[in-house]
């Protein structure tokens, strides 16, 4: 199982709009500095991905939000996700019928430390994440939209059918066997 990150993303076909922005990181001898969203970031800020709010969540060790289920968007969110602690796997899906990457499973690999990126998930794709790291992980977003519960949708794994390239149904147990497969070879 291979992850995307930010040095490998050109060998991969990306689910239609997602887009990864690579963060600078300014460092000196009193830590460092990471702007995480700015106005002049044209592409993944704008006419209708406006700054509207700002969370984070705190997740240990192995947990996958949402262990069971897909969450998506469906008419006007779209998130933009940024670990700025610890790291985590998150999986992009697309299950849009009118998209050139319909069927489409990402899997992106995104540390704080490590060439950190805000990823920017496309409204109606199908999303989630599980933290991989040996400690807690901190996940800012940005959505486009205020919270709103009719934005929030959620589709079990099965009834979405999305598949890994082997063709086994996307389970979180799965991408945590992957996982440890790659850090057995490292």
């Amino acid at each position: 199982m291979e992850f995307i990150t930010l040095k490998n993303k050109d060998k991969f076909g990306l689910v239609e709009g997602v887009l990864l922005y690579p963060l600078k990181v300014n460092k000196d001898k009193s830590g460092i500095l990471v702007e995480t969203l700015r106005t002049d970031w044209k592409e993944i800020y704008g006419k209708d991905r406006e700054f509207t709010m700002q969370y984070f969540s705190v997740t240990d060790p192995g947990v996958a939000r949402d262990e069971d289920v897909w969450h998506f968007h469906p008419t006007i969110q779209e998130d933009r996700f940024l670990v700025a602690y610890g790291e985590v796997i998150t999986a992009v899906a697309d299950n849009r019928d009118d998209s050139k990457t319909n069927g489409l499973l990402n899997l992106f690999r995104m540390s704080a430390n490590n060439d950190p990126y805000i990823l920017l998930i496309p409204k109606r794709t199908l999303h989630g994440f599980m933290v991989v790291s040996k400690t807690p992980a901190i996940l800012l977003n940005f959505p486009t939209a205020l919270y709103n519960p009719k934005e929030e949708g959620r589709i079990p794994y099965q009834e979405a059918q999305i598949k890994f390239p082997d063709g086994s149904l996307f389970t979180w147990e799965g991408v945590r066997k992957g996982f440890r497969r790659l850090h057995d070879k490292d």
